[in-house]
């Protein structure tokens, strides 16, 4: 079937939407971008990668804290090396779901539309709604999830996550409040939720009024939904029940200025078959940008600290298969360490974090030996036109050439680069993603170029 007038027709359509968005120019801001590029996926023959034109469409609507955005792109090939009968080549996975492909892959698919749809401004708003793409999600302490993402496969495949936080302060009730999140709201695979309370609020009881006490309860409802992609061969398809990891924290502010703060935490969590871990720490900030955390972890046999972390959609069908393994070891006593910078209102940022177990690792088990992650963030206005994002995560650190070699041994790493470079209202941006699987680096890259007006 020829796609052409479909593809052309559907553009049509969406590039009519900025009339509905002048209804009410005194109550709305209407902005949209045009964009153009090039992204490599793993869409040849055997998985190979292969080079796609880009051209997008991105409408953007906003009136007071309420915003939407969509992201409405179609890919295609001139006249493609392996198709040589056709002059132009789509990418169905834009539009159309695979073959076989039942309700959830098509709502997943239209959903992912959705660049974002977001109310009030988390941290500060006590009513804050966000659908879209999602880089950093944590619940409590991050002890269960810390840094969540539902963006490790962007951008040849897109999901719309929900987050969503609620605090009793919004109806004078400062008491309760909570948070929930899904990575994929199709799905609802990834789920969490974070329920706290403030007990001490509304007494003088100087320092302790601060004291707040949460439960968390995350899951994943389906850990092998991405196992073609993501799993080596040698790792068995995970065919169990879902994975939920419960738990409860503390946490306390001692210090809170300008200048320094500090606060304490500790958190308790459960994960299947028994699996226990226990931390307390502290964190804070020191001379207004330098921040830093501490933990001292306690580990039962087989738990995994941060179960849902920045990467669990790349390792989470074999996180599932070691959880539905009976645990085996010895209680043992875990630490992380974490130093960073926050400087002229976060556009300078950069954090450093390591953690692992105080005896060695297990030969074999990915989440026995220390794990760092490093991010790093450049904000418009410090280097003329440019701005940037970086990261780099390495997993089972000394299991292959010891700790420093294993620091930059691609085995097991995942690294992420974005570069923007801004002129007038033209940006082009850089994005390049790599992990290491099945013995070898998976790369997607981009280099798209965007005009907004």
């Amino acid at each position: 079937m020829n796609r052409l007038p479909i593809y052309f027709a559907i553009l049509a359509l969406l590039c009519g939407i900025p009339v509905f968005a002048q209804a009410d120019q005194a109550a709305t801001t209407f902005q949209a971008g045009v964009s153009l590029g090039t992204d490599v996926f793993g869409t040849g023959p055997g998985g190979t990668e292969e080079a796609w034109t880009q051209l997008g469409f991105q409408p953007d609507v906003a009136f007071g804290k309420f915003g939407v955005g969509l992201n409405l792109t179609v890919h295609f090939q001139v006249y493609p090396a392996n198709y040589p009968d056709q002059a132009v080549r789509f990418y169905d996975g834009d539009w159309v779901a695979a073959p076989g492909s039942g309700a959830l892959d098509w709502a997943s698919l239209y959903f992912s539309k959705l660049l974002y749809v977001r109310y009030g401004l988390k941290g500060t708003d006590p009513l804050f709604v966000k659908v879209g793409s999602i880089s950093d999600f944590t619940l409590g302490n991050g002890f269960i999830m810390g840094n969540y993402s539902n963006m490790s496969f962007f951008p040849q495949t897109r999901f719309a996550g929900l987050d969503f936080g609620l605090d009793g302060s919004m109806f004078n009730f400062p008491w309760l409040g909570f948070e929930f999140l899904t990575g994929n709201l199709a799905r609802f695979d990834v789920i969490g939720t974070h329920v706290y309370a403030r007990p001490l609020v509304s007494t003088e009881m100087g320092l302790l009024k601060n004291l707040q006490l949460g439960l968390t309860l995350a899951a994943d409802t389906n850990p092998s939904v991405f196992y073609a992609s993501t799993t080596a061969p040698s790792i068995p398809a995970y065919s169990g029940s879902p994975i939920a990891v419960y738990g409860l924290d503390a946490s306390l502010p001692l210090v809170s200025s300008p200048a320094a703060s500090v606060t304490t935490f500790t958190e308790a969590a459960l994960e299947p078959k028994g699996r226990f871990g226990y931390m307390i720490g502290a964190g804070g900030k020191l001379v207004s940008f330098f921040l830093w955390s501490s933990q001292i972890r306690l580990l039962g046999p087989g738990f995994i600290p941060t179960y849902f972390d920045a990467n669990y959609d790349v390792y989470r069908d074999m996180k599932a298969v070691e959880m539905d393994a009976s645990p085996t070891g010895n209680l043992s006593a875990g630490w992380l360490a974490s130093i960073g910078a926050d400087i002229l209102g976060s556009k300078l940022s950069t954090s450093v974090s390591l953690d692992g177990p105080f005896a060695a690792g297990v030969a074999g088990n990915l989440y026995s030996w220390p794990h760092l992650r490093a991010v790093a963030h450049i904000g418009e206005g410090i280097l003329p036109g440019i701005f940037a994002d970086a990261s780099y995560e390495k997993y089972a650190l000394g299991s292959v050439s010891g700790f420093f070699g294993d620091l930059v041994d691609p085995t097991n790493a995942i690294a992420g680069l974005a570069i923007n470079y801004r002129t007038g209202s033209s940006i082009l941006t850089l994005l390049y993603n790599a992990k290491w699987m099945n013995q070898q680096w998976k790369v997607s890259s981009s280099l798209q170029a965007t005009v907004r007006f």
